[in-house]
């Protein structure tokens, strides 16, 4: 790459890593926006969750058609090549996110305002839990920290146990209650599409190590 292209290469990455990092900060909104719907019945609010999804869908197109359209134009050495190839990885990963925001969102508007058989607790610990694993694989991105990427994946472990712990509750619930079977349904639905939120935010600090070391390392191993 000529040295005169490259302030105008490196002010390209600044501007793609910028857009993941917001792109990153509409999905965490999405995430708990759509919880605060579920904790409150909220119906209306839970239907506004599923319309802004469209704005995560664009900024994900935006980050993916930039990366594809600088390594065409640049063809960079490995060392950017990487930093190209880690954006689109991550930005899929998030708008992943935004689609089980969605997700939730939708199981919300199901569940409607029909009484609860419990109060919810278990959820919204866990929807604490990923957001804040959410929160460290952005600034672990954002800083290109090693470790704070690994700690995400130490997080998960905590996420996999509760949702492991409340499933089993709701399906010992769903046996005495069958007349309540759709909610615990969805509420079951509900701490899956968490749990994948702690996945595919492990799999971003997954792509951050990858990033600074030059190799995938399964964080969950």
């Amino acid at each position: 790459m000529p040295a005169s292209a490259r302030p105008s290469f490196e002010e390209e990455l600044h501007q793609l890593h910028d857009l993941i990092l917001k792109m990153g900060e509409k999905a965490r909104e999405s995430v708990t926006r759509s919880i605060a719907a579920l904790q409150t019945q909220d119906v209306e609010g839970a239907i506004q969750v599923i319309d802004y999804d469209i704005k995560i869908n664009r900024l994900e197109d935006q980050i993916n058609e930039k990366a594809i359209w600088l390594i065409a134009k640049e063809q960079p050495m490995a060392t950017d090549l990487r930093k190209l190839m880690t954006a689109i990885k991550i930005s899929s990963d998030i708008e992943r996110i935004g689609d089980l925001a969605v997700n939730v969102a939708k199981s919300t508007v199901i569940i409607g305002r029909e009484t609860l058989f419990k109060p919810l607790n278990d959820i919204p610990e866990m929807a604490n839990k990923v957001v804040t694993m959410f929160d460290q694989s952005l600034k672990a991105f954002h800083e290109e920290d090693v470790v704070l990427a690994r700690e995400v994946a130490e997080l998960d472990d905590e996420v996999d146990d509760l949702y492991g712990r409340l499933v089993k509750e709701l399906m010992h619930t769903m046996s005495e209650r069958p007349e309540m079977i759709q909610q615990i349904t969805q509420l079951a639905f509900i701490a899956r599409y968490l749990e994948r939120v702690g996945d595919h935010t492990t799999n971003i600090a997954e792509n951050v190590v990858y990033l600074v070391k030059g190799k995938m390392y399964d964080l969950n191993a």
